[in-house]
Parts: C-alpha cells; sequence; structure tokens
C-alpha cells in the first residue's frame, strides 16, 4: 500500500507542476481536509476540493501566475501517509520567496484525503502572501 500511496503523491506533485488541475481535481478527495500554515490570508482549514481549489486559484492570482513547486526532493511513505521535502517559490509586485518545505498527505482509498504543510521559513511566507 506505501508504495502505490507514494505513486499517488507523486502523480499529484507531476500535475501540480504542470498546471494539470484536471488530475489535482481527480487526487483530492471531495471532502479533502487541507491544513495551510502561517498567519496569512491563506492559512488555516480549508474543507472540501472547491475551497482548496479556491484557495489555490488566490494564489495563483496574488502571485501573478508564478506561485510554484520547482523541486520535489524525496517521497517517503509509512502506511497512509506519504510526507514529501519540495521547494516552492514565488513573486508579485517585487516581493519574492523561495525556501524548503514538507507536505504530508494522508491517502484513503486512491484519493488524498487531508494534506498538512510545513514552510521552512514560515516568517518569511507570511510576509509573502500577506
Amino acid at each position: 500500500m506505501t508504495r502505490a500511496n507514494i505513486d499517488i503523491a507523486r502523480t499529484y506533485f507531476q500535475a501540480v507542476q504542470s498546471g494539470d488541475m484536471a488530475t489535482v481535481g481527480e487526487l483530492l478527495d471531495a471532502d479533502i481536509v487541507w491544513h495551510q500554515p502561517g498567519a496569512n490570508q491563506f492559512s488555516g482549514e480549508h474543507k472540501g476540493r472547491g475551497a482548496v481549489f479556491q484557495m489555490l486559484g488566490s494564489m495563483m492570482e496574488t502571485s501573478q501566475g508564478t506561485f510554484a513547486i520547482d523541486k520535489i526532493h524525496t517521497l517517503m511513505g509509512n502506511g497512509d501517509l506519504v510526507a514529501a521535502t519540495i521547494h516552492f517559490t514565488g513573486r508579485h509586485d517585487g516581493a519574492s520567496m523561495s525556501m524548503d518545505g514538507v507536505d504530508v498527505l494522508r491517502i484513503e482509498n486512491g484519493k488524498i484525503a487531508e494534506m498538512w504543510l510545513f514552510s521552512s521559513d514560515p516568517v518569511a511566507e507570511d510576509a509573502f502572501w500577506g
């Protein structure tokens, strides 16, 4: 099961990187719970695929289309959990961010049911998102 869950996570991250939102949507459970870190306009718990897509769309708008996961370092599985070490970037209005992060996905019945995100520099990420 762990290998299958790692494959689901890999497909998710590749879809995010290529902008394939149809595949992202297929991989997210309709009732996903997304835990966005920090103390900024996007922070908090987002429930349901629609709320997650609304948040991601607003992040792309705020970052003028530049927010991206540019590197997926490692995917590690443990039962229904997959941890991914990543690097993400974004720019807008003279501001920029570039940092490592860890995303933890809980996979249930072949879908991402829950997601926790962690940033290596939460203060800088909060400043970027406002």
